[in-house]
């Protein structure tokens, strides 16, 4: 069975069980040791990242976790240098992004579009930027998603394709062009299996390719 290091804090339960119905071990944690002799990393959805990171004080941005984002960002690095497979989600699309090189807006100037309302994600659509990518092949050129963030990519990391993008401009999708890396600013596991929703595309794609990715 192979296993994947979640590196994170938050509630992580939709994570641990989309990965389990891919038949996947699943390892909390945020130790890098531990996290390395796994064969994938998912970093999940969670906090802002402080701007530090890429180049800028705190303008818009809430109150980091340091201490996580220091971690992340140790077991990330491990992973990139190991180049093994890795899947990041919202925050962790974000920190795969200033890991390369990126920034971030620190809020969206349309962050209505996207943040939760009463405690539910938004769903807005999107569509493919680049033809006969991964996403386009699984759900075609447009197509509704989940959102729940007021952040997004400005500068794009080095190495990152954007793939998706909503209609006010926000980057969605990232893959990098020669390592095994895929990112969604969404959150497919609230789409996935028991979280099927019947306004957006079902998510278990993204966790089925991110399974064939694993040696």
């Amino acid at each position: 069975m192979k296993k994947v290091a979640l590196a994170g804090t938050e509630s992580l339960t939709n994570y641990i069980d989309a990965l389990k119905e891919n038949d996947i071990e699943v390892i909390a944690t945020l130790d890098v040791d531990e996290a390395i002799k796994c064969d994938g990393l998912l970093l999940p959805g969670g906090g802002d990242i402080d701007p530090v990171y890429y180049g800028e004080e705190m303008n818009g941005s809430d109150e980091p976790d340091r201490e996580l984002d220091k971690a992340q960002r140790d077991i990330l690095d491990a992973f990139v240098k190991a180049k093994k497979p890795i899947l990041g989600i919202c925050r962790g699309m974000q920190l795969i992004n200033i890991y390369f090189g990126g920034s971030l807006h620190q809020d969206l100037v349309t962050r209505d579009i996207h943040t939760r309302k009463n405690g539910n994600d938004s769903i807005h659509s999107v569509k493919s930027v680049e033809e006969g990518n991964l996403f386009e092949k699984f759900y075609g050129k447009i197509f509704n998603i989940n959102s729940a963030h007021h952040q997004g990519t400005k500068k794009l990391g080095k190495g990152l394709k954007e793939v998706l993008r909503s209609d006010d401009g926000v980057c969605e999708a990232v893959i990098h062009e020669e390592l095994p890396i895929i990112a969604t600013q969404f959150h497919p596991e609230r789409m996935s299996y028991k979280q099927r929703r019947d306004d957006a595309v079902v998510g278990e794609e993204i966790f089925k390719y991110f399974k064939s990715l694993l040696k």
